[in-house]
């Protein structure tokens, strides 16, 4: 009786632990007007609005959003920008997201993915 009883305890908690995995994360995002952000978002903005050069060979993929942190879109809507970090040995956690083409949504990142802000150029 006792077997039984962790078993169905063991399955339960296997279920609850899955929904919470699969669970949809918040999709709202912050805020953030242009002139708040870094010099170095500035100018990766003016570079994407210009069409490059760009800094990055991977400049410009395809952003999955497998995290659901931005709004649901179609495949291939977003793509990723590099913000270099001055004092990074690499790419930084730095990112600027946008969607649509010609883009028509702007998001930043400075923390590698895990919080977004739309981004307010006017």
């Amino acid at each position: 009786m006792q077997q039984r009883a962790l078993n169905l305890l063991c399955a339960a908690l296997l279920v609850l632990v899955t929904a919470v995995a699969n669970a949809r994360p918040n999709t709202r995002v912050g805020d953030i007007w242009l002139n708040e952000l870094p010099s170095e978002a500035r100018v990766t903005l003016q570079q994407i609005d210009h069409g490059g050069p760009f800094p990055f060979r991977r400049d410009g993929v395809v952003f999955q959003n497998r995290e659901n942190r931005l709004p649901e879109q179609p495949r291939n809507f977003y793509h990723e920008y590099t913000v270099p970090t001055p004092s990074a040995g690499d790419r930084g956690a730095r990112r600027i997201i946008v969607g649509g083409q010609p883009p028509s949504a702007f998001y930043y990142t400075d923390d590698h993915y895990r919080s977004f802000a739309r981004i307010h150029r006017q």
